[in-house]
C-alpha cells in the first residue's frame, strides 16, 4: 500500500489545485481554489478554452463578476471529480471589510445553487483576518459552510471555532518558510515549526471540544503531510499526491484526540482586543497574513488584466 493510501486512512485527502484534470487519479474526497492557482490553472493551454467560454457568456459584465463566474466554473468541474466539497475564495481585496465578505460569501452560493450545486457541498473561503472572522459567523448562521484561510496562528484558530467556522486551514509550509527565512535552518519531521502550530490548534480543539475542522495546507515536502497523519483534512497539491501515490514507506497516526486531552493548555478568552494584541505579538503571523492577502489581491488583479485583454 502507498503513503497515499495509508494516509487515507487516517485523514481525508484534499487536492490543492484549481487544475482539476490533474486531480482525477489521487481520487481526493474535496477540492481546495485560490486566485493564485486559478490563475496558474488559466495560463495552462487547455484550460483557455473554459477562460474564453466564461468571457463570452458574460459580455457586458464587470471583470468582477465574470472573475466569480470563472470560479463557479472551475468549482463546477471540480465538483464532477470529487465526492464531497470545492472551497471557492473570496476577493482578498475584501479582507478587511465584513459586510463586502458576507455580500460575496452570499453571491458565491447563489451562483453554485442556481446551477443546481446544494451549498452543503462548497466551502466559502474566507481570510482569517478579524472583519474575515465575523463575516464566517454571519455566513454560518447561514448555513453558508466557511473555510477560513490565510490562517498562521492558535489566535486566529481559537477565534475561528469560537465563530462557529465549518473548517480552518492552517499554512505549514508558509510558517516553515518564515522560520527559514529567519533563522537560515531548515528544520524537518516532528520540530518543523509548521508542524508544531497544526498540532497545538488540533490539540486545542479536540481538549475544549471545537467541531470546526481542521485542514492542514500550503506544504512544502511529504515530511510535513506525513508528520500530520491524524489531521482533519489535509489539501496537497498534485506534485506532492505524486510523491506520495510513489512511495510506499509505512504511514503512522501522528495526531489523535485521545492525546489532545493531557495537551498542557489553556482556554483563550478571544475578544477583538486580545485577538489584535496576540496576532500582533506573533511575527511571524502578522507578516505572513498580510503577504497571503497582498499575493492573493495581485493574482486576483492579473486574472483581471488577463480578462480585460481576452474580451
Amino acid at each position: 500500500m502507498n503513503q497515499l493510501e495509508q494516509l487515507k486512512q487516517y485523514t481525508t485527502v484534499v487536492a490543492d489545485t484549481g487544475d482539476f484534470q490533474s486531480m482525477q487519479a489521487y481520487t481526493p474526497r474535496d477540492a481546495t481554489t485560490n486566485p493564485s492557482l486559478i490563475l496558474k490553472a488559466v495560463q495552462k493551454a487547455e484550460y483557455q478554452p473554459l477562460l474564453a467560454e466564461v468571457i463570452a457568456r458574460n459580455a457586458g459584465k464587470s471583470s468582477d463578476e465574470i472573475i466569480d463566474q470563472l470560479l463557479i466554473s472551475f468549482g463546477l468541474k471540480i465538483l464532477e471529480i470529487v465526492p464531497g466539497r470545492v472551497s471557492t475564495e473570496t476577493d482578498a481585496r475584501l479582507s478587511f471589510d465584513t459586510e463586502a465578505t458576507v455580500a460575496k460569501g452570499r453571491q458565491l452560493i447563489a451562483l453554485y445553487e442556481a446551477a443546481g450545486i446544494p451549498r452543503e457541498r462548497v466551502l466559502i473561503k474566507i481570510a482569517s483576518t478579524w472583519e474575515g472572522i465575523r463575516a464566517a459567523e454571519i455566513l454560518e448562521k447561514e448555513g453558508i459552510r466557511c473555510n477560513m484561510t490565510l490562517l498562521f496562528c492558535l489566535a486566529q484558530a481559537a477565534a475561528c471555532a469560537e465563530a462557529g467556522a465549518q473548517l480552518i486551514s492552517p499554512f505549514v509550509g508558509r510558517i516553515y518558510d518564515w522560520f527559514k527565512k529567519q533563522t537560515g535552518q531548515e528544520i524537518y519531521g516532528a520540530d518543523d515549526p509548521g508542524v508544531l502550530s497544526v498540532k497545538r490548534i488540533f490539540n486545542y480543539y479536540r481538549k475544549f471540544g471545537y467541531r470546526t475542522e481542521i485542514m492542514g495546507a500550503s506544504f512544502r515536502n511529504t515530511s510535513q503531510i506525513l508528520e500530520l497523519a491524524g489531521c482533519d483534512l489535509l489539501t496537497i497539491s498534485p506534485d506532492l499526491l505524486q510523491k506520495l501515490n510513489d512511495s510506499e514507506t509505512t504511514v503512522s497516526q501522528k495526531l489523535n484526540p485521545e492525546s489532545a486531552q493531557s495537551a498542557e493548555m489553556e482556554k483563550l478568552d478571544i475578544s477583538e482586543k486580545t485577538f489584535r494584541f496576540m496576532l500582533n505579538e506573533d511575527a511571524m503571523a502578522t507578516e505572513k497574513l498580510a503577504e497571503g492577502i497582498r499575493l492573493f489581491c495581485a493574482d486576483t488583479i492579473k486574472l483581471e488584466s488577463m480578462i480585460a485583454s481576452m474580451r
